[in-house]
């Protein structure tokens, strides 16, 4: 299943559960279950966000964007961190008013019926989004998918704590619940906040993608043929990767351009989503990334 139909079903989800949270909400007057009413708002917000940010990614490179728009599926992430830190202070502040003045809660059975199915939901989708960011190498589906996480099981925790309530009848255990809620969503939007960082930072790509990397290079390595100056980062679902490729001065350009396709053939075929730039040098020249341009000047002189 594509990314965007994907964050569609995300957005119809969350206005389902929207209703149904909002309506428990309504018929308990949880303030437990208005915390959680507030999250799939932010849930909807994110998924909205998302898609746009995903339509943007998959724009093609232009003059201004040489490199193209998977980037922007990193402020997707970004943004969904900081409505969720929004959400959770609201939630804190409606939990504190409540904590000081408790207000019995009426007919648990609907709202904790309601609560349970809108969790089941998002549960599912979770479960079928996040396999689709690992598929995909999509950091929006993945914030999305960890979110509904999140609610899934902030819902659950409301659930347990209304029965905790109904049982004893401690009325502050509502507020307390959530306020606990409101304190799990600020780790995951820490979490969120920190990936998109990451990937704005140019991260290298991951360790196993590097290990099939090098072991794609293996294969055209030899006595007269070698690499050095690897280096690699991604963006979005894009990965990319320069290079050095050292061989015989004697080679026409023609059979080191000729050889050069071939090890981009191999790279693009191995790892999905990879732009290689491959330098050609001869085999006796290194290039020196550390020295300083007085230095690089008395080299050239």
């Amino acid at each position: 299943m594509q990314v965007k139909t994907l964050l569609k079903l995300s957005i119809a989800a969350a206005v389902v559960t929207i209703v149904m949270k909002t309506a428990a909400w309504w018929i308990t007057d949880s303030v437990g279950l208005l915390s959680d009413a507030m999250e799939s708002f932010v849930n909807l917000a994110s998924a909205l966000f998302g898609l746009a940010m995903v339509i943007i990614a998959q724009r093609p490179a232009d003059d201004d964007h040489p490199f193209g728009h998977s980037k922007a599926e990193y402020f997707s992430s970004g943004f969904e961190g900081l409505l969720i830190a929004g959400a959770a202070a609201g939630i804190i502040w409606a939990a504190a008013h409540r904590f000081f003045n408790p207000q019995p809660l009426e007919s648990l059975g609907w709202g904790l019926v309601l609560a349970a199915l809108s969790s089941a939901l998002n549960g599912v989708l979770a479960w079928r989004m996040m396999a689709a960011s690992i598929e995909h190498r999509s950091i929006v589906l993945e914030a999305d998918a960890r979110h509904l996480y999140t609610d899934v099981w902030t819902s659950a925790g409301v659930v347990v704590g209304l029965i905790g309530v109904h049982l004893t009848g401690w009325l502050w255990l509502d507020p307390l619940l959530a306020i606990g809620v409101a304190l799990n969503i600020l780790r995951e939007a820490a979490h969120l906040a920190w990936r998109s960082v990451e990937g704005l930072m140019d991260s290298a790509l991951e360790p196993e993608v590097r290990v099939q990397i090098d072991r794609t290079l293996a294969q055209f390595a030899h006595s007269t043929i070698r690499f050095d100056h690897l280096v690699t980062r991604r963006a979005g679902q894009r990965r990319f990767l320069d290079v050095h490729m050292h061989m015989p001065a004697g080679w026409t350009l023609g059979r080191a351009a000729a050889l050069r396709a071939d090890v981009e053939q191999a790279l693009m075929n191995d790892v999905p989503g990879l732009r290689a730039s491959i330098q050609l040098l001869p085999s006796n020249v290194e290039a020196r990334f550390d020295q300083s341009d007085d230095e690089r000047a008395k080299a050239v002189s």
